[in-house]
């Protein structure tokens, strides 16, 4: 079956498969090039197939049912974990430590976007590869933000000056906003927020500058933030907090999308403190606002 033999309405199949959470969409169009998904009888040849629903439609002989509502999750993703489903080294996968932090009901969840084996801190999961997709392109504009621990010479002069971007071995990396946060001798931690995601870009444009660095945690994706989030565990986002963010995005090529706010105006969605904010590196840099004295909120519910 091909793209001209279908209705001209609808969406591709390729993009219903991966919303309805079957796998990512460049999964999905391997699945349709092994000959794995069907509409009918009728094995899918090309993903460009368009399609207004996916009744019929069968994936390894088992039947879609219709996508369910987009969920999201922080997951504090500790060191020394592959982010994918399997690793040919044999090396322990995210999903090695999701079998018990994910609820029961959570279903089939992929990553946004990824962390190296080394990195640490905030990654998120969905079900929707929808999702999934537009949150990872750095054209949707969701700002990534990290604390680097690193060791060499660098002042502030010189991390300012990669708000103008900067190319390495012939890669151009877009602004990036770094700051230092404290500084002991040759040590600094220093934290870093990107917009690209480029591959290990934090850390290429750090070496570039001299540094080693030696610890690298991912503290917020968009308005989600890592906070007191146990390493290992994972917390849910509110439904109403998910609906309402997938309707702030900025999804590519639709021009009634609303537009990208900037990083600095974001609302955060925090999670709950569960008590005193334990140091898990340097002290919290003088003239920062002390934190929100009150009640916990619940998961997922944003900062007033």
């Amino acid at each position: 079956m091909t793209g001209s033999e279908t209705p001209r309405t609808g969406d591709r199949i390729a993009k219903l498969l991966a919303r309805a959470g079957i796998a990512s969409r460049r999964e999905v169009e391997r699945m349709i090039a092994d000959g794995r998904v069907k509409i009918g009888d009728e094995v899918v040849t090309t993903p460009n197939t368009v399609l207004t629903s996916l009744k019929g439609v069968t994936v390894d002989g088992k039947a879609v049912k219709a996508p369910d509502a987009a969920r999201l999750f922080l997951f504090h993703k500790p060191a020394g974990l592959i982010t994918a489903e399997r690793d040919p080294a044999g090396r322990p996968t995210i999903y090695t430590a999701l079998r018990n932090a994910l609820p029961a009901n959570a279903g089939r969840v992929m990553p946004i976007g990824r962390l190296d084996f080394n990195t640490e801190g905030l990654l998120l999961l969905t079900n929707d590869g929808g999702l999934k997709r537009t949150m990872e392109l750095p054209s949707t504009g969701l700002p990534r933000t990290y604390r680097a621990r690193t060791f060499g010479d660098v002042t502030q002069d010189q991390l300012e000056e990669l708000i103008e971007g900067i190319e390495i071995e012939g890669i151009r990396y877009g602004p990036i906003n770094a700051n230092m946060e404290r500084s002991t001798g040759r040590n600094q931690w220093i934290e870093v927020t990107i917009t690209e995601g480029k591959n290990r870009e934090v850390r290429r444009v750090l070496e570039h500058l001299g540094l080693e660095v030696s610890r690298l945690i991912r503290t917020a994706y968009g308005p989600f933030e890592l906070l007191d989030l146990p390493r290992g565990q994972v917390v849910e986002i509110r439904q109403v907090e998910v609906e309402r963010f997938v309707k702030s995005l900025k999804v590519p090529g639709e021009a009634d999308a609303a537009p990208a706010r900037p990083a600095h105006e974001q609302a955060r969605m925090r999670i709950r403190r569960d008590g005193p904010r334990k140091p898990s590196g340097p002290k919290p840099v003088a003239g920062k606002p002390a934190a929100r004295k009150g009640p916990p909120r619940k998961p997922g519910t944003p900062r007033k």
